[in-house]
């Protein structure tokens, strides 16, 4: 080929590729699959939550009925009167929460790290409480807790109930039905919802991460605190949020476990709507609840520092 025929192939224009879209058909596929979930999530999510934010404004009574007369006051008359009940539920919740914390995370980290083959064990053996009804788990729990049980007398050995009938969540030698008992019952059951999300979160922690931190002469301790936990926060911010959400608004442990002093705000709920018939009332403590565990929710996750939730 001559020199003046390679010259004008070197000066001719680059034709770039041209990029097709793809068939409209194809491009549809994605909102296709999200549309069963879609659907479910109007059915049984936005509509019920409509239908009850309408309940929470209306007056009027079961013999009568109800009609949405826009009675905003309901909000304030509900939080007025029953405000020490979202406090105990607060109080409730953030004291499992932190004991399941503070029991899950050496689990989660003991079967992330060092359980070798007997990591699928121990897995099914946390996931265990969920093969029976969560009722019978919590009636177990009256056993357990009777005030003529091995836990009761070793915990009266040690004086640990001295403690806890000094600060009142105990009444002397007794358990059952106080605040002790129902934090020890959300406390076991939802203490999975917090070691899966942190064993997750720590599986997923490269080992020449500690490799290397040992190599630069780091103790375990501070191996632990640099580099092990920083890790597995998002492990830690779901953990929390799957355990303290739920037990806010739980209601079967203090029915069961409490008594009238120890009753959570959920009782009140279950109340309104199946014993006194108040559906606005009930309805506009929902909402409450909803708002200050949402507010709440938003403040931790900001302060956390981490929005990659396991």
């Amino acid at each position: 080929m001559s020199a003046p025929t390679l010259a004008k192939e070197a000066s001719a224009p680059v034709e770039e590729p041209v990029l097709r879209k793809p068939p409209t058909r194809k491009r549809l596929v994605p909102y296709w699959l999200l549309l069963p979930g879609i659907i479910w999530l109007l059915v049984f999510f936005a509509l019920p939550m409509v239908y009850q934010a309408s309940t929470s404004v209306q007056t009027g009574s079961l013999e009568k009925g109800f009609e949405v007369t826009w009675h905003f006051p309901t909000y304030w008359n509900a939080f007025q009167e029953y405000w020490p009940q979202f406090v105990r539920s607060l109080l409730y919740a953030g004291t499992a929460t932190l004991l399941c914390l503070l029991l899950g995370y050496p689990l989660a980290y003991l079967i992330a790290f060092k359980a070798g083959r007997w990591r699928n064990l121990l897995l099914v053996l946390v996931i265990a409480p969920f093969f029976t009804s969560f009722l019978i788990r919590t009636l177990a729990w009256k056993t357990i807790l009777a005030d003529d049980s091995l836990v009761v007398d070793a915990l009266n050995a040690l004086h640990v109930l001295d403690v806890t009938s000094w600060i009142g969540w105990t009444e002397g030698d007794r358990v059952l039905a106080t605040p002790m008992a129902v934090v020890c019952g959300l406390t076991y059951n939802f203490l999975p919802f917090m070691i899966l999300p942190l064993y997750t979160s720590l599986e997923r922690i490269d080992g020449r991460l500690h490799e290397a931190a040992r190599d630069l002469y780091a103790s375990p301790a501070t191996t632990f605190r640099k580099v092990t936990f920083p890790l597995s926060m998002p492990g830690v911010v779901s953990g929390t949020l799957l355990t303290f959400i739920p037990a806010s608004g739980d209601y079967v442990n203090a029915e069961l476990l409490g008594s009238t002093d120890t009753k959570m705000v959920g009782n009140v709920i279950q109340s309104q709507f199946l014993r006194v018939l108040d559906y606005p009332t009930a309805a506009a403590l929902s909402f409450i609840l909803m708002a200050i565990v949402l507010a709440m929710v938003t403040v931790y996750i900001r302060r956390a520092g981490t929005e990659d939730l396991v």
